[in-house]
């Protein structure tokens, strides 16, 4: 999976949010969202419990931009796409 992506999870406690792909292998995926998971404490999750939502999301370098203000641009990034979301539903 691409880093910057945003998944939804399927599973867990986290089971129907919206995510960015901070880090990823072969089996797990490690999800952010820059309020309860931060890009530098992301959260450990199977890939068959998380479903892509948006392969195109963040660049790289957004992702992996080590000071403070990443997490700033997760939350923005995310209640912006949590809104498109939500109004193509309700249509």
């Amino acid at each position: 999976m691409k880093l910057g992506s945003v998944v939804l999870a399927t599973a867990g406690k986290e089971k129907g949010g919206l995510y960015i792909v901070v880090k990823s292998d072969q089996k797990y995926v490690y999800l952010a969202d820059g309020k309860r998971l931060s890009a530098f404490r992301p959260k450990k999750k199977s890939l068959k419990h998380v479903k892509i939502f948006e392969l195109n999301g963040l660049t790289e370098s957004e992702v992996l931009d080590s000071n403070e203000r990443v997490n700033a641009k997760l939350r923005k990034y995310l209640k912006n796409k949590r809104s498109a979301y939500v109004k193509g539903r309700c249509n």
